[in-house]
């Protein structure tokens, strides 16, 4: 049996940047907290508090005072710099340099921008990079996700439409013609009224393109991700679309040995959210059924 883990999964560029951050300031022996979690995978939230990262809400945050804070990739509104401004907190900014540009984009499109110009943002309204964008407009930014949410858009006033970066290329062209459509039936031209930015990440962009390769080239495809990881869904369905017999785990725990019975070659992959390690223990535990067997 051929098992290969795709040696393009695994955590991002910002992601890596991220949790090296932790692990430095961790191993001076300090106490080091981070707002919100690290990265979406409860596996890795766990091995990193076993070294001693605390994890803390925003609630938790604004009571904080002389300590050291991390800011995730996922980036922070203009509030939270504030709050540790106040309060005395050294930040530990792990902010990816992808989301910052974005922000510094948002930021100067809502000061350009006409009194009635509309920021709108694809993107999951709850998720912590959309907080941080939604935040560099004063809260002005409109949210859309699905097409229902597109009632939301004043069409008769101009649009300025940006991505989250983990956000997949093809919803995004869906929105953003739909978006056109309507602007057309309200003034009959979406040209002058509708500016696009395309910001999704290269890497993601780049690993759906190698993804779609990776689920053609093998009987089976093994997804591992944190359900809670908006990018990993997004993964996944690529695979799906192109592998019907893909599965969607968190961990060689969730490994359903039957899933690979009379299979001749196995793709492992994940998420950008998704550590290699993890990768490599369902790897692990196929390789030591097989001896078993």
């Amino acid at each position: 049996m051929i098992i290969e883990i795709d040696l393009y999964s695994g955590f991002c560029t910002g992601v890596k940047k991220a949790i090296d951050r932790a692990e430095k300031e961790l191993e001076k022996g300090e106490t080091v907290y981070c707002l919100g979690d690290i990265v979406h995978n409860t596996q890795e939230i766990l091995r990193l508090k076993s070294m001693g990262l605390i994890t803390i809400d925003y609630k938790t945050f604004k009571e904080l005072k002389n300590c050291k804070v991390l800011f995730r990739a996922h980036g922070e509104p203009p509030e939270s710099y504030e709050i540790a401004r106040k309060n005395n907190i050294r930040i530990i900014d792990a902010t990816c340099s992808i989301v910052s540009s974005l922000q510094r984009k948002i930021k100067c499109s809502i000061d350009r921008i006409s009194g009635d110009g509309q920021i709108v943002i694809l993107g999951k309204e709850d998720h912590a990079e959309v907080i941080g964008l939604v935040g560099q407009t004063g809260g002005k930014a409109i949210v859309v996700e699905q097409l229902d949410d597109l009632t939301k858009i004043d069409y008769t006033k101009p649009v300025y439409l940006y991505a989250q970066t983990t956000k997949a290329k093809d919803h995004f062209l869906i929105m953003k013609e739909e978006i056109k459509n309507r602007i057309k039936q309200v003034k009959g031209d979406s040209e002058e009224t509708l500016s696009s930015f395309e910001t999704i990440c290269v890497q993601v962009l780049n690993r759906e393109t190698h993804l779609r390769n990776f689920a053609g080239q093998h009987d089976i495809i093994l997804f591992i991700s944190d359900p809670k990881s908006s990018n990993g869904k997004m993964l996944y369905e690529i695979c799906k679309k192109i592998n019907p017999r893909s599965f969607f785990f968190s961990d060689e725990k969730e490994l359903d040995l039957n899933w690979i019975k009379n299979v001749s070659s196995v793709g492992i992959c994940g998420a950008t959210s998704t550590p290699h390690w993890l990768m490599q223990k369902v790897k692990n535990k196929i390789i030591e059924n097989i001896k078993l067997t």
